[in-house]
């Protein structure tokens, strides 16, 4: 059956490799992100691209009036997009934890309201955590600010599975342990990590379309390392 899936942070990694193989399986994905080209390049008839800076509320609009126009409904909301923000704890500064709570929580928390009355029955919201942000796992130093956003939105999410349960609407959370993407790369360079994006994609694509028959309102720690 097709799905009408919301995919944030698109244009690499994780999310690139999530629009792709959802398209490829037959669902229709409309894909969020500031760098629409490298899905644009792709080209694929089931995907469809909006350029959305996710920190502006106005930007989100134009996901919901794409949803409110074209598809009346969404069957799953992957909140994948993240911003890391590598420094030592005091060289961290305010705007610095703001830039990324306000993609990593922030932007979570709006988009989703945005799509809440496209969301029925059956629903299913997938947010991407990490293991930095679960209590009492190994964590990197220089991460302040983008571990303890990734805890927030954990607690976020169990909310919202809290509120939404009488109509049936799924919230559920996946802490990544370190998967080999151009944004880890980025913040340690020559890092190893055990999996690759298109691995973790194929689990987080597989988990979205049946994980809320079993879970909701729970953190998933998908990791085979420590980290």
């Amino acid at each position: 059956m097709t799905k009408n899936i919301v995919i944030t942070g698109t244009s690499r990694g994780i999310g690139f490799e999530l629009a792709q193989k959802f398209a490829n399986d037959g669902h229709k994905v409309l894909a969020l992100s500031r760098n629409t080209k490298p899905l644009k390049k792709i080209n694929h008839k089931n995907i469809t691209v909006l350029s959305v800076d996710l920190t502006q509320e106005n930007d989100l609009k134009k996901a919901a009036d794409f949803i409110k126009t074209n598809w009346k409904k969404v069957d799953i909301l992957i909140n994948n997009a993240g911003k890391l923000i590598n420094k030592p704890f005091t060289q961290l500064t305010s705007a610095d934890f703001l830039e990324v709570y306000n993609v990593n929580v922030f932007a979570v928390a709006a988009l989703t309201k945005q799509l809440i009355p496209f969301l029925q029955k059956g629903s299913h919201v997938v947010t991407i955590s990490s293991m930095g942000g679960i209590q009492g796992s190994f964590k990197f130093a220089g991460l302040a600010a983008y571990s303890s956003a990734k805890g927030a939105v954990i607690t976020l999410s169990e909310l919202l599975a809290e509120e939404y349960k009488e109509q049936h609407i799924a919230f559920n959370v996946l802490a990544l342990g370190a998967v080999q993407t151009e944004m880890l790369e980025e913040a340690f360079p020559g890092y190893k990590a055990p999996l690759s994006a298109i691995e973790m994609a194929n689990y987080i694509a597989d988990f979205a379309l049946t994980g809320n028959t079993f879970y909701n309102g729970k953190v998933l720690q998908v990791s085979s390392s420590t980290p």
